[in-house]
């Protein structure tokens, strides 16, 4: 009819989002809370993984795991490589190579995703770091009461196990816990419940943002650095190296 505007659609387009994986769970309850929302969309999972172990950098979780893992979330996975021993300007422009890579494959994407809970400081440091790419930056669970979330984590139907521990913090006895209710109660005072200080790391293998749990062994636990006891994983399948 004459003078009859069109119908007005509400169907906005979409935020494409690159996630930061390390293959623990506060990357992968991001993942979980991401896929919540109608107004993002995750399109690819990006690990920093050490040239000389294949390991990803912070947990020390191996490739292989981390691949399966992105198979597990249905997500493809983007790797940029650092040397084990890695200062900021190195870390940075392998990031940065990786951005530039993951734009030119999904030129809509320029948001990256990290899991961070509590640490300012480490988030504006993402922030600046992202912004001199031209990238943004997305906190999804950043702010939350860690004691609760840790909970929720856990309800929720993520499991996880303790694979570093830092022993100036916690002792090394902890290494290669699940991450439980039993954990969260045996935790000294002052250990965050979700390890946001540095005290614990984690590899995830089931959850929510998995199509399918993984088959993971459980190996040797090892002291590096004087200070670091790291638990070692590995698909059941895989040959021990």
């Amino acid at each position: 009819m004459p003078g009859t505007r069109p119908a007005m659609t509400t169907d906005a387009p979409r935020r494409q989002v690159l996630l930061a994986w390390s293959g623990g769970k506060d990357a992968a309850w991001a993942l979980h809370a991401l896929r919540q929302r109608d107004d993002v969309d995750v399109v690819a999972l990006l690990s920093s993984v050490t040239v000389e172990h294949a390991r990803s950098s912070m947990q020390g979780v191996r490739r292989e795991v981390l691949q399966a893992q992105a198979a597990a979330c249905g997500l493809p996975l983007l790797e940029a490589a650092i040397p084990a021993s890695c200062d900021n300007a190195t870390y940075e422009a392998a990031m940065a190579r990786a951005l530039a890579e993951a734009n030119a494959r999904w030129p809509a994407l320029r948001t990256a995703a990290f899991g961070d809970l509590l640490l300012e400081d480490i988030r504006a440091w993402r922030q600046a770091q992202c912004a001199r790419v031209g990238w943004e930056v997305m906190t999804p669970l950043f702010g939350s009461d860690t004691a609760r979330l840790a909970r929720d984590m856990i309800n929720g139907g993520l499991r996880a196990t303790l694979c570093c521990v830092d022993t100036q913090q916690l002792d090394a006895s902890f290494a290669g816990r699940d991450f439980d209710a039993a954990l969260l109660d045996a935790l000294p005072p002052g250990v965050d419940p979700c390890g946001e200080n540095g005290e614990f790391h984690t590899c995830v293998a089931a959850g929510p943002m998995f199509a399918a749990p993984l088959a993971l062994e459980r190996g040797d636990t090892v002291l590096r650095d004087g200070r670091f006891a790291y638990t070692d994983f590995r698909l059941d399948d895989a040959p021990a190296l």
